[in-house]
């Protein structure tokens, strides 16, 4: 490809809309354009890595026996309702109707129709296992789309669902989808890890999330490659304590606290840290407001707080009025002392001695409060987010938080939506049996996105080869002004291009430093540059771009290096 030739045009300012490293570099390098909130226009550039991964996607996925198929992206409501889904999914779902004003809707997942498809198509055990996959646009109504291809209300989904038997076979189904994305995101040359995960709005009862490793990332990650354990912080457990409770050294003392209403304000009166503090959450219950009693510098976790019993679901913070008529005090005035309200501890507030906390009366706090004496020793629970040093469930290490993108998942469905949708098979014995499903997802676009974010400099992107939208770029120095240039590059560009390499030449009638920025900027691995002074020595000038310096190499080297990369 010429570059006169490939309409790329570049920015060189940060346009005042992007958020976050990918979203900057992908709109500089001219990868997408914006068209409206959370829309994008995937350019020549970016559309080149797109169909890069869709490639290695669609690849791993036909060699691990998924079946292609593309199905609507509107979708009849009635499937929704069917399933349950039509109200649950809430505002993200966006709602349309047609001219005989029938409901439908633009389709941010596919377990309804394909559901659908399979209790249509799938008669008999013998049609078992099969997993179909297509590779197509979705659409949810996100609130606020921010970051661009990260959060955005458009995107493309390689999303797959399996459907067994039995237990068993989902089990076998599923493995051979971990074993398939694993094997595309290596190919891909990302860095990532399996985490354990919440099934969320899709539902069922395992699941696993890939993550892509870089530190803007929205998603926490608990890890120990000392324990081979990983987890996504919302579901990765905490213990109780192993260790005995340090005996009490204080007296309880009630004191005022006026103005006091943020465990920092707290703790700047007593000179002691959050760690010596307990903070309590009102929540909304199943059957009235209920206490959650939390160390004051730990963060509760929705996802595990509603799971328990009388705790309502979705988490709902009780609002101010509630708890005053529940407790005479406001928030910022709670305590565990004498609670009036269902109450759950949290694991690590069991093992406090000496701590501080509200007294549920305005502007008065308690220190000195201690277990056994001032109030009774709890049952705990499971209620915190994990931090840096907590144990592994394997007791044999520590866990250390890093950042990461989600870029795939993958659940063990059950028979959540074939039991609604009465898809069954007849099994051996003759009866009819719910099918086992499986649902996997891949964010195409947002792979795209996760690699920018962590492979870039301050320069640009730096692709990894395999996701490179070229592999080489030759820089001519002069070429318009310089025959001996100019048949130099045509000549490299023919025979490199001739041995398979997608290359871009730089055929602008520009300044180097320009062509230089823009090679950087979009991020192509491998740049050869060629003018006049190396020629006259038969060199030219070779780097990858993650070098810091250049080399000067023969022709003949250079040819050999860049034909032995491997093409994809």
């Amino acid at each position: 490809m010429r570059f006169s030739e490939f309409a790329l045009t570049t920015l060189k300012e940060v346009p005042a809309e992007a958020e976050i490293v990918s979203h900057k570099l992908m709109l500089r390098a001219g990868l997408i354009r914006r068209l409206s909130s959370g829309l994008f226009t995937w350019m020549p550039l970016g559309l080149r890595v797109l169909r890069i991964v869709e490639s290695v996607v669609r690849e791993e996925m036909d060699r691990a026996g998924a079946l292609e198929l593309l199905m609507p992206t509107v979708q009849p409501a009635e499937l929704w309702q069917e399933s349950g889904r039509w109200e649950q999914y809430g505002p993200l779902l966006l709602r349309m109707q047609d001219r005989h004003d029938r409901e439908y809707c633009f389709g941010p997942t596919h377990e309804e129709v394909i559901t659908d498809v399979a209790r249509r198509e799938l008669r008999s055990y013998k049609q078992l296992p099969v997993n179909y996959y297509q590779i197509q646009t979705k659409f949810r109504d996100e609130i606020r789309p921010r970051f661009g291809v990260m959060r955005s209300r458009e995107f493309i989904m390689k999303d797959a669902y399996s459907f067994d038997l039995d237990q068993e076979g989902l089990q076998q189904s599923y493995d051979r989808m971990h074993a398939a994305y694993t094997a595309i995101f290596k190919r891909l040359g990302l860095k990532f890890r399996v985490v354990d995960a919440d099934s969320g709005e899709i539902g069922g009862s395992r699941s696993q999330e890939f993550h892509v490793l870089a530190d803007s990332g929205e998603d926490a990650i608990a890890y120990c490659d000392a324990d081979h354990y990983a987890s996504n912080i919302e579901t990765a457990a905490t213990f109780p304590s192993a260790g005995e409770r340090s005996a009490a050294t204080q007296e309880l003392e009630k004191f005022a606290t006026p103005g006091v209403k943020a465990i920092s304000d707290l703790c700047a009166m007593l000179d002691i840290t959050p760690a010596q503090t307990v903070k309590t959450l009102i929540v909304d219950g199943t059957d009235g407001p209920v206490a959650l009693i939390l160390r004051g510098d730990h963060e509760l976790n929705a996802v595990k707080a509603q799971k328990l019993e009388g705790v309502a679901s979705p988490l709902t913070m009780a609002d101010t009025g509630t708890i005053i008529k529940a407790l005479g005090a406001e928030p910022g005035s709670l305590g565990p002392v004498g609670m009036a309200l269902p109450t759950y501890v949290d694991h690590a507030v069991a093992s406090m001695a000496d701590f501080s906390c509200g007294a549920n009366e305005n502007g008065y706090h308690y220190k000195g409060v201690n277990f056994g004496r001032d109030l009774p020793d709890p049952e705990t629970f499971d209620l915190r987010n994990v931090v840096t040093g907590d144990p592994t469930p394997g007791g044999t290490g520590t866990l250390s938080i890093a950042r990461g993108i989600e870029v795939g998942h993958i659940f063990q469905l059950g028979s959540k939506y074939s039991e609604a949708m009465k898809a069954t098979v007849q099994a051996p014995d003759g009866t009819n049996r719910v099918m086992e499903m499986g649902c996997y997802g891949i964010g195409i676009t947002r792979i795209v996105g996760a690699a920018i974010e962590q492979n870039h400099d301050d320069n640009g992107i730096i692709w990894p080869g395999p996701l490179a939208p070229f592999n080489v770029v030759i820089v001519p120095i002069n070429m318009h002004r310089s025959d001996e240039v100019r048949e130099a590059s045509e000549a490299l560009y023919a025979e490199l291009t001739d041995a398979g390499l997608e290359v871009l030449l730089d055929d602008r009638d520009a300044r180097p430093g320009v062509k230089f920025a823009d090679a950087e900027l979009i991020g192509i691995p491998h740049r050869v540059v060629i003018g006049d002074r190396g020629l006259s020595k038969g060199e030219f000038e070779y780097r990858h771009r993650r070098d810091t310096e250049s080399r000067d190499l023969k022709r003949e080297e250079v040819l050999k290096l860049l034909k032995d990369l491997p093409i994809s």
